[in-house]
């Protein structure tokens, strides 16, 4: 992770912080992608979030206002930045799932806390956030105590590994509470994709 990205990472301790970095379960990149990436990357994405209709209501309520799909099919320079993205985010010879998730929040929208499911894809996710910062909150499953903020701004990339993954819920947070280290990040329509492993093998440590 780049240096640069701690100042952009609050958590409720030096300790956990130093757990969740150290062992690369949380990775921020800084302007990962340039402006005229992220413009090829929205050519690709905007013809088929244009035909959805933003949605109020997730099937597990986890989302709100929303509009998503799932692509595989990439202009030569949009995939050349998904594989960038990686490369980083997973050592070779992981499986990885053939779709790339595209969410695409409203200025009003927002994700609540929740743990993705195991089911449907491995311990890694890794994203790159369009259009928008925000604020990304995790919250561990253990204990009320633990906690870390991700202040995601536009053209970065997020990694959530492991025990960030799995063990902490994560968030998006509205408008309206989209604050980091007292400072107001404003919201705006903000778009993420999404690249994700493959569930583990039955019998894995993550069952």
């Amino acid at each position: 992770m780049l240096r640069e990205a701690f100042p952009l990472i609050r958590a409720s301790s030096p300790a956990l912080l130093e757990r969740l970095c150290r062992g690369r379960g949380l990775e921020l990149w800084p302007q990962f992608i340039s402006g005229p990436e992220e413009e090829a990357l929205l050519r690709d994405v905007e013809p088929g979030l244009y035909r959805k209709h933003y949605q109020r209501d997730h099937w597990d309520q986890a989302i709100h206002g929303y509009r998503e799909m799932e692509k595989s099919r990439w202009s030569v320079q949009s995939e050349s930045i998904l594989q960038r993205l990686r490369d980083v985010a997973f050592p070779p010879g992981v499986p990885q799932l053939s779709m790339v998730h595209v969410l695409d929040l409203e200025k009003t929208g927002f994700i609540k806390a929740h743990v993705d499911s195991v089911k449907f894809c491995g311990d890694t996710i890794a994203g790159l956030c369009l259009l928008s910062g925000c604020v990304m909150r995790l919250l561990s499953e253990d204990n009320d105590v633990d906690q870390v903020d991700l202040l995601l701004q536009q053209h970065t990339a997020y990694i959530l590994r492991g025990e960030a993954r799995y063990r902490f819920s994560h968030q998006v947070l509205p408008d309206e509470e989209s604050f980091f280290g007292g400072e107001k990040v404003p919201r705006e329509r903000r778009i993420s994709i999404i690249c994700r492993n493959l569930p583990h093998e039955p019998g894995s440590e993550l069952d």
